[in-house]
């Protein structure tokens, strides 16, 4: 979301010779950092106007033209609201750190849309004070999982740990192993994919790779071959959203179940699997008050180890 989307108002300016002969909606969405969904639903509402004209999403806007558009102010953060989250368990705490392991089914943090358990609500229900720093949905938040992806998070519960940490994975200084299934063999058994990442051109809630995203790095190591698929180790020198689903989809050889990014249902079927077969296995870390290296290990849950059994039967 950019700047002058968070302000609201009105914003006029000249289109752009960048934009020339796209669609109405996906230039709005592109100058103000929108959704195609909310610049869609701007434009419907007659909200931006070309020449001083309202037009139809589908409408061709021209370089030079005059854009007027009437941005909705920013939307209150959704609340954190203290909830017992089933499986969700801490692996280590102490006054400026909490550790959990992640299940499947509960997002980070609040956002709007999502109603389903979070692993702040989870920790505020277990009596867990989180630090203050960050957006007020996610408090303490130095790094993320989605929603299918299990394994390990740290959470920081002081401001000097939410510093220190944020710093950390800003610069890379944090160990990221995850382990995923992804269908096929990869050629090299093991390799570094380095593309790109931004939102997917013609779907909202998917990512790709596309030219002029933001830098995005995945090293990876076959750990183990079965007809159909292999087991992977895979370590993030980005952190990019979506980012390991994105990259070995782009491969073509998506994560084992991963619907959303072009998995065989068949195979996800066979294995009994309706989320993507991938895990935050590792972190690894300077504990921000201490300066000691920690590292934290996830075991694999019980549906993606109930799949592993298959594929090795």
């Amino acid at each position: 979301m950019t700047a002058a989307y968070a302000g609201g108002g009105q914003r006029s300016l000249p289109v752009p010779d960048g934009l020339d002969g796209l669609r109405l909606d996906q230039a709005v969405a592109r100058l103000f950092g929108l959704s195609r969904t909310t610049a869609a639903a701007l434009v419907d509402a007659g909200d931006a106007l070309v020449d001083g004209t309202v037009r139809a999403n589908s409408y061709k806007i021209r370089a030079g033209s005059w854009l007027e558009v009437t941005l909705p102010g920013p939307a209150a953060p959704p609340a954190v609201v203290p909830q017992v989250v089933s499986g969700l368990r801490v692996v280590y705490a102490d006054d400026d750190i909490v550790v959990v392991d992640k299940p499947v089914g509960v997002a980070a943090h609040p956002s709007p849309g999502w109603t389903g358990p979070t692993v702040i609500g989870g920790l505020a229900a277990i009596g867990h004070r989180i630090a203050t720093s960050g957006a007020a949905e996610r408090q303490g938040v130095v790094h993320r999982l989605d929603v299918g992806t299990t394994g390990i998070m740290v959470v920081a519960k002081s401001e000097q740990a939410y510093t220190v940490l944020k710093r950390a994975f800003k610069y890379r200084e944090v160990e990221k192993r995850y382990h995923a299934v992804v269908q096929g063999h990869l050629d090299p058994l093991r390799g570094t994919i380095d593309a790109p990442i931004d939102r997917h051109p013609h779907h909202d809630y998917r990512w790709a790779v596309v030219s002029g995203g933001k830098p995005s790095i995945t090293h990876y190591d076959t750990l183990e071959a079965f007809p159909a698929a292999s087991l992977v180790d895979v370590r993030l020198e980005t952190g990019r959203t979506h980012q390991i689903r994105v990259h070995f989809s782009t491969l073509r050889h998506p994560c084992v179940g991963d619907l959303t990014y072009g998995a065989d249902p068949t195979l996800a079927k066979r294995l009994g699997l309706d989320r993507q077969w991938l895990h935050a296995r590792e972190l690894g870390f300077r504990h921000p008050r201490t300066g000691a290296e920690v590292c934290f290990v996830s075991d694999y849950p019980d549906d993606l180890d109930r799949a592993l059994e298959i594929l090795r039967e």
